[in-house]
């Protein structure tokens, strides 16, 4: 299937090099700075910082999954012509490769959210092991979703500020203005969860899903207990995993089990089911609903709501 894909992938491409007929551009004739991104946090970075001198376009649809998204021909032509790509550059977006060596990108300046982090790695460990909560596992690749710490939303917001001023040294003053002002949110933001962990009374977090928070807990000094060690697991954990983990929760009376936003809550459910713990959802940022994007919702409102969530299962 993999090779059906990229197949069809080269094809597309192919046809947007020799013709590009019958493709609507989807760049806009305005003199405005066209920015492309594959998740949201990105796209909601890059809006927070040019302001109304971009155009900012999400490549995900609301409740698309990362992991399976394949760029159409649209999407192809829409990064050939922007002026910012942003990507996470991770294996879960195997395509940029191909779409940037493929088409000519020599205007485009290409930004990767893991090429300007320290990186963590991300777990595959044996899922009927006791729980899944030790950062020090020999892990087989690195975890890429970098922008769960509020730290390195203020590093990648900076990278792209000086990416816009690079290629609109007039507006620089405005660039520096919304950043400046958008540091103060997110750190203000680091301050809350900070200052949430100092006066908790446990340290601990238990997801009944896939755990994608290790810059997180690794920024607020958190242990977690997952029912996955890896985003990247495709099937359901073992009932010796299950069982570790419900009692897990009754020994240390957790009061919260998080699940994942468009999560089918599953395990969450069995867990809670089991434990009358109280579930929540515990908003990753890597894509949004349709409703919450027609609304415009923000990557400092979603991690607000996570920041009052994460209050009450750590009390």
């Amino acid at each position: 299937m993999k090779k059906v894909l990229s197949i069809l992938m080269t094809i597309v491409v192919l046809c947007i090099i020799m013709s590009g007929c019958g493709i609507e551009n989807v760049k806009s004739d305005s003199d405005k700075i066209s920015i492309v991104t594959t998740v949201f946090p990105s796209y909601d970075f890059a809006r927070q910082i040019a302001g109304d001198k971009a155009e900012v376009h999400l490549l995900l649809k609301p409740g698309e999954e990362s992991h399976a998204y394949e760029p159409s021909a649209n999407d192809i032509l829409a990064i050939k012509n922007s002026d910012i790509f942003i990507c996470v550059g991770s294996l879960s977006e195997v395509w940029v490769d191909k779409v940037l060596d493929s088409v000519d990108t020599s205007k485009t300046r290409v930004i990767q959210l893991m090429a300007n982090v320290e990186l963590i790695t991300d777990g595959e460990e044996d899922h009927e092991d006791e729980h899944a909560h030790d950062h020090e596992h020999d892990h087989s690749e690195y975890d890429e979703h970098v922008w769960t710490s509020p730290l390195n939303a203020i590093t990648i917001s900076g990278v792209i500020k000086d990416t816009l001023i690079e290629i609109d040294k007039e507006d620089e003053s405005y660039y520096n203005e919304n950043y400046n002002n958008y540091v103060e949110k997110l750190e203000a933001l680091d301050k809350k969860f900070r200052d949430i962990v100092d006066n908790a009374k446990r340290r601990t977090i238990v997801f009944g899903d896939k755990y994608p928070f290790r810059y997180f807990s690794k920024d607020y000094g958190l242990d977690y207990i997952a029912a996955f060690t890896s985003c990247s697991t495709e099937t359901e954990p073992g009932p010796q995993t299950l069982a570790n983990l419900i009692n897990e929760v009754k020994k240390e009376n957790i009061p919260v089990i998080f699940y994942l936003e468009f999560s089918s809550q599953r395990i969450a459910d069995t867990i809670c089911e089991a434990t009358f713990a109280k579930k929540m959802q515990f908003h990753s940022c890597h894509n949004v609903s349709a409703e919450d994007l027609k609304n415009g919702v923000t990557y400092i409102q979603l991690m607000e709501e996570n920041a009052e969530k994460l209050e009450e299962a750590l009390n």
